[in-house]
């Protein structure tokens, strides 16, 4: 939970928004909703202030970044991107012919569709190589 908040910038209050919102992030932290509640956003503070009354958040970050380096892996803060599929004209169907370099060919469940990303952010905390 300490991660997710610091690694997506979010509150205590975002970050149990957030849970409730991504089953994603649920997936990160190991909550299943079917079985289990979201931790309040006060239980949230308390859990983030007894981390950071006995300075075990530094101690935490670095034996992640230790550990994920050794796979390859940088971890380091991003921003959440919305999922979101915008439907576009095909990419060759504009005045120059030529593909729309800010829209991209995608797949959900079995047909492709093509558009646009609504949002331009990071690329969140999970980054390969770098």
């Amino acid at each position: 939970m300490y991660f997710l908040q610091q690694w997506f910038n979010l509150s205590d209050p975002g970050a149990e928004e957030a849970l409730y919102e991504s089953v994603s992030m649920c997936r990160l932290v190991g909550i299943d909703l079917a079985r289990e509640p979201v931790p309040d956003e006060t239980t949230i503070l308390k859990f983030r202030h007894l981390l950071e009354k006995h300075h075990l958040g530094k101690k935490l970050f670095q034996e992640v970044h230790r550990h994920r380096g050794s796979q390859g892996v940088k971890v380091s803060k991003g921003t959440i991107r919305d999922a979101t599929i915008i439907n576009a004209p095909s990419s060759t169907k504009n005045k120059e012919g030529k593909r729309d370099p800010d829209r991209h060919p995608t797949k959900k469940g079995t047909p492709w569709y093509f558009g646009m990303n609504p949002l331009k952010g990071g690329k969140g905390p999970y980054r390969r190589g770098q």
